[in-house]
């Protein structure tokens, strides 16, 4: 099933913040975020056992009980057991994102791309989020991020495992559709010339954003376009970055990054529109994109968003960006500038 016909709008909830990301959350402002999520009519959350040990999909769970479940729709990712035991939080091997979730549960993570743990790890989801099931299932960060020059292996076990067990689920009626969860385009261009399993569309965190965007545009958009697939583009505003954050990639943004986002930002001052409605309508604008999620940590943010999606930006604004130098000729911008 297409992802558009899945998903009921085109804003969603990234709920990697409610792992404790970055920082240690309190209860009360992680279950009033999602209820103003819920408030401001997003219907979409999408959810991994990652973010901080199962501590995401745990409050999700608590907060979304007693909602109507035929109202929403879920997300979540495999590739990754939490266990019962605890382990030393600082000595885990996360790649590039070694402290992103200190804070979160000491809970044990097991890289696990088998088809029975892919089985075991829908399972436990379903029981943190307190649900009998789940729409669309994502194979999680099988990409150079986590596993560097081991990365192609981890696919390769994964195309194995978790794509054929997702692949019969989807076919059985367990879940809609399933794809990968990445931060990097190469996995996805890898699935989508591989025979066999056939995903329904893919989470792309962070690689088509105002301030990323050039890769993506080459292949794997006109890929998934052509298979008339979807993509769901996760951290529009690129950890942060975009909108006045100090992180980029889930790291201290560099001076590089700090400079590009100054100039849209100029340029977005002058035309009176907010960086959150630039990154998110960038994002929309690609006819291969079926939702965007930003993360949200603070109920504020969440009416933000929802009012970013709709403010009016001049077509002007567009083509400046564009003969910026900001916007790739080849990227499709809101108004057809």
């Amino acid at each position: 099933m297409a992802l558009k016909d899945i998903l009921p709008s085109k804003l969603g909830f990234g709920a990697a913040p409610l792992g404790n990301m970055f920082r240690d959350i309190p209860e009360e402002e992680a279950r009033a975020t999602v209820e103003a999520a819920w408030h401001d009519g997003i219907r979409y959350f999408d959810n991994a056992p990652f973010y901080g040990a199962g501590l995401a999909e745990i409050r999700l769970g608590d907060a979304l009980v007693g909602k109507p479940r035929d109202e929403y729709v879920i997300s979540t990712k495999v590739g990754r057991v939490i266990l019962d035991e605890v382990e030393d939080v600082s000595a885990r091997d996360l790649g590039e994102k070694g402290d992103v979730f200190k804070h979160g549960r000491p809970n044990r993570i097991v890289n696990d791309y088998s088809e029975d743990a892919t089985l075991r790890s829908i399972e436990d989801s379903l029981k943190r989020l307190k649900t009998d099931r789940i729409e669309i299932a994502w194979v999680h960060d099988v990409a150079q991020d986590f596993y560097g020059d081991e990365w192609v292996g981890i696919f390769e076990s994964a195309r194995k495992g978790a794509f054929k067990a997702l692949d019969r689920l989807r076919d059985e009626g367990v879940v809609k559709a399933w794809g990968l969860g990445v931060n990097r385009v190469e996995p996805i261009e890898l699935l989508l010339e591989l025979e066999g399993p056939k995903p329904d569309g893919f989470l792309l965190a962070g690689r088509y954003t105002l301030l990323d965007h050039d890769r993506a545009l080459q292949r794997v958009m006109p890929m998934v376009a052509e298979r008339g697939l979807g993509i769901v583009v996760g951290g529009p505003y690129s950890s942060g970055a975009l909108v006045g954050g100090p992180n980029f990639e889930y790291a201290p943004a560099t001076p590089e990054i700090l400079a590009r986002v100054a100039s849209i930002k100029a340029l977005a001052d002058r035309y009176g529109i907010s960086m959150k409605a630039a990154g998110l309508q960038f994002a929309l604008a690609n006819p291969a994109v079926a939702a965007v999620i930003p993360g949200a940590s603070r109920p504020g943010r969440i009416a933000e968003d929802t009012a970013a999606l709709n403010e009016a930006v001049p077509v002007d604004f567009w083509r400046e960006l564009r003969a910026a130098g900001v916007v790739n000729p080849a990227a499709p911008v809101p108004g057809g500038a």
